[in-house]
C-alpha cells in the first residue's frame, strides 16, 4: 500500500469497540513473508529463500538472536502458498509434504521454543488469492480447530474467491470459531479491502469487534488495530529517507509492525531504523491513540500528531517534495500545543535537543520523502499546564490521557 493512502486513513479516527480476546493490546511486531518471498515454492533451485518450513525457522533464528524479539518482534508468519493443494481425507487443510516435511505442529514448536509466535494465512473462499484451498463457511469451524491444534497465534484470512455475502458472514463466524477452540488466536481481516474500505460499505463497529487487525479502518485502538500492510525496509525499492518515512507513518498510525525482508542478510541501515527505539516505544504506546494529520501545507510538508502516555506526543514532519531538502519553520504554539515549555527527543537522529517554549519558532530540514520525527514531552506536567491557562486543540480532548508508560523503555530520560 502506497503512502497517499496511508495517509488518508490518519484523518480517520473514532472510538470503537474492542475484540474482546485480550490480545494484541498493542500494535503486532514481527516478520511476514509475503512482500520479500511471495509465491516462491522452487526448493529445488531456490531452496533457500522458497516458501519452506527452512525458511521460517532462519527467520526464527534472527528474531531470537540478533536483538529482534527484545524490542518486541515476536510474530513469525506464514502467508499464501504454504499449503496442499488437496485437504486430507478428514478435509483438513495441510501443509505441502515437501516443503514441510516435519508438519506446522513442529514448526510451531520450533518457534514457540525460541520466545516467538506463528502467524499463518488462511482465505475465506473457495481458493487463495494464489490458487490453493481456501475456508469456504461450510469449513470454517474445521479450520479453526486445525489451526488451533497446530499452535497458530495468529491467523490472517484474505478473501479472494468469495463474495459480498459469503464475506459478512465468514468473517464474524471465523472469529467466533477461533474463540470456541480456546486457544488465543490473532485475528487478522482483509473484509474492508475487499468492500471499498469505507464507510458505509464497511461497518467498522462490526468490525473491532470481531477482528483485531483490519484494513485502513477509523476505529483504532488496543485490540483493534489499523492494518496498513507490511513495512518494506530493508527489502528492495526504498531509499533511507523513505524507509525513515514508513517507520514513522506507522509508528505515529499506531500500526503493526510486520518486516517483510531477509534478517540473514539485512543491511546496517535498515536495522538501525527497524530497530529504532524512540519509533518503537512511540508505536507501542499503551494509550493506542492513532495520530492524525494536522497540517497539509501547499508546498508539499504535512505535519502528523499522536498523544501519548505521560502527556507526551510525538510529531511527524513529512516531506512529499522530490527536489531538495525544505525547511520548515513553525512552533509548538502553532500546531496547537499548550502555553508552556518542552523537552524534544529526535527519533531518527538519537539526540535530546534543546528545550522549546511553544512561542519559540524552529526549523527543520527534511530531505525529500523524508521525514523529522520528535518525542515531545511538556517540562510541567499536562493538568499543571492546563491549570495555567494552556488550551489543547479540541480533537485532543476527546482522549483522556494516561499516566500509564508505554512498555517499551525509551532511549532518552523523560
Amino acid at each position: 500500500m502506497g503512502l497517499p493512502g496511508v495517509i488518508f486513513a490518519l484523518a480517520l479516527v473514532t472510538v470503537g469497540t474492542a475484540l474482546d480476546n485480550g490480545l494484541m493490546r498493542t500494535p503486532p511486531m514481527g516478520w511476514l513473508a509475503w512482500e520479500r518471498y511471495r509465491c516462491d515454492i522452487d526448493c529445488d533451485n531456490d531452496p533457500k529463500n522458497c516458501i519452506s518450513e527452512g525458511l521460517f525457522r532462519d527467520m526464527a533464528d534472527r528474531l531470537a538472536e540478533d536483538g529482534w524479539r527484545e524490542l518486541g518482534y515476536v510474530y513469525v508468519n506464514i502467508d499464501d502458498c504454504w499449503s496442499s493443494m488437496k485437504r486430507d481425507k478428514q478435509g483438513r487443510l495441510q501443509p505441502d509434504p515437501k516443503r514441510f516435511p516435519g508438519g506446522i505442529p513442529k514448526l510451531a514448536r520450533y518457534i514457540h521454543d525460541r520466545g516467538l509466535q506463528l502467524g499463518i494465512y488462511g482465505d475465506l473462499g473457495t481458493h487463495t488469492c494464489m490458487g490453493y484451498p481456501g475456508t469456504t463457511i461450510d469449513k470454517i469451524e474445521t479450520d479453526a480447530q486445525t489451526f488451533a491444534d497446530w499452535g497458530i497465534d495468529m491467523l490472517k484470512l484474505d478473501g479472494c474467491y468469495s463474495n459480498a455475502t459469503e464475506q459478512e458472514k465468514g468473517y464474524p463466524l471465523m472469529s467466533k470459531a477461533l474463540n470456541a477452540t480456546g486457544r488465543p488466536i490473532g485475528y487478522s481481516c482483509s473484509w474492508p479491502a475487499y468492500q471499498g474500505g469505507l464507510p458505509p460499505k464497511v461497518n467498522y463497529t462490526q468490525l473491532g469487534e470481531i477482528c483485531n487487525l483490519m484494513s485502513l479502518q477509523p476505529v483504532a485502538g488496543p485490540g483493534r488495530w489499523n492494518d496498513p500492510d507490511m513495512l518494506l525496509i530493508g527489502d528492495f525499492g526504498l531509499s533511507v529517507d523513505q524507509s525513515r518515512s514508513q517507520m514513522a507513518l506507522w509508528a505515529i498510525m499506531a500500526a503493526p509492525l510486520f518486516m517483510s525482508n531477509d534478517l540473514r542478510t539485512l543491511n546496517s541501515e535498515a536495522r538501525t531504523i527497524l530497530q529504532n527505539k524512540g519509533a518503537i516505544a512511540i508505536n507501542q504506546d499503551k494509550m493506542g491513540v492513532q495520530g492524525r494529520r494536522l497540517l497539509k501545507e501547499k508546498y508539499g510538508i504535512e505535519v502528523f500528531w499522536r498523544t501519548l502516555s505521560n502527556s507526551a506526543s510525538a510529531l511527524v514532519f513529512f516531506s512529499r517534495r522530490t527536489d531538495m531538502p525544505y525547511r520548515y519553520t513553525t512552533s509548538l504554539g502553532k500546531l496547537n500545543y499548550t502555553a508552556g515549555s518542552y523537552k524534544v527527543y529526535d527519533v531518527f537522529s538519537e539526540k535530546l535537543m534543546p528545550g522549546l517554549s511553544d512561542s519559540t519558532d524552529f526549523t527543520v530540514s527534511i530531505n525529500p520523502s523524508g521525514v523529522v520525527m520528535w518525542y515531545v514531552i511538556p517540562t510541567v506536567p499536562l493538568d499543571q499546564s492546563l491549570m495555567r491557562g494552556g488550551e489543547y486543540p479540541n480533537f485532543r480532548r476527546k482522549y483522556r490521557v494516561s499516566s500509564q508508560r508505554s512498555g517499551v523503555e525509551l532511549p532518552f530520560p523523560l
